[in-house]
């Protein structure tokens, strides 16, 4: 079995695989305070309630955005599964070509997903990742990575307006029953989701103007499933893509 972590601003989601099948996933707030051994306890903690044995984990893998965790999660890879992590960063093997300026400068949560989906699904694509950040990357059909768009997150955005807009209440991040909003909740829903939505399919729809042949898009990410079924630009929805990814980069850095 390995572990695998995809470390990233809001949340670090975690999973056990047993060759290429995923046995079980959790998804905790990243915590850049925490201590290796708080991480190795809430791991044995997770791990007695699915009832899987730490004994059982032969390596680790992971993909951060956050450095400061680094040391603290090596130093519990060392101490609780006595294993030095694989860490994806430059230099490590990844079957792409990285079509940037500086490839170092790519976050390691987009080269993962751009692998996964390029494995998964073949090229061309873009994948969407609904993180902290939205991120669009687009990998063609040759397995080069040529780049992509940032924009702020839906979080990290309605977050901005609830903070600076005093008279705005916080609201459920849920669609509303119409787009034209009859009250002032219905209106922060209507213009959270469907902004979104717009923000989207226009970036998508801008990036296809640019790549050669037919384009797949795969959409990842803690609100995929609430961006998604809104709009036809999307092909696929895959929620465990980065840790596919993960897996996918592990098997071919140990064959």
């Amino acid at each position: 079995m390995i572990l695998v972590f995809d470390v990233g601003n809001t949340n670090m989601v975690i999973g056990v695989y047993e060759k290429d099948r995923l046995l079980t996933h959790w998804r905790v707030r990243t915590n850049a305070h925490r201590t290796c051994d708080e991480y190795g306890m809430m791991l044995k903690e997770l791990f007695n309630y699915n009832q899987i044995s730490m004994d059982q984990i032969k390596a680790l893998v992971i993909s951060s955005v956050v450095p400061p965790l680094m040391m603290e999660l090596i130093w519990m890879s060392e101490k609780y599964f006595s294993a030095y992590p694989m860490i994806i960063e430059p230099g490590i093997k990844t079957g792409l070509a990285l079509k940037y300026d500086n490839p170092r400068e790519i976050g390691a949560d987009r080269v993962v997903n751009a692998v996964a989906a390029y494995n998964k699904y073949q090229g061309p694509l873009i994948i969407v990742d609904f993180g902290t950040a939205t991120t669009f990357c687009v990998v063609d059909g040759d397995g080069n990575y040529l780049g992509g768009a940032i924009a702020p997150g839906i979080t990290i955005s309605t977050e901005a307006l609830f903070n600076r807009a005093s008279k705005l209440p916080r609201v459920e991040f849920s669609k509303p029953r119409h787009l034209i909003g009859k009250n002032t909740v219905a209106s922060i829903q209507s213009g959270i989701i469907y902004g979104f939505v717009g923000q989207v399919e226009g970036i998508i729809n801008r990036m296809k103007k640019e790549i050669a042949g037919e384009v797949k898009v795969v959409a990842t990410g803690g609100l995929a499933n609430i961006i998604s079924p809104e709009t036809d630009c999307i092909d696929i929805i895959d929620e465990y893509l980065t840790l596919d990814g993960l897996r996918i980069i592990y098997e071919m850095n140990v064959q």
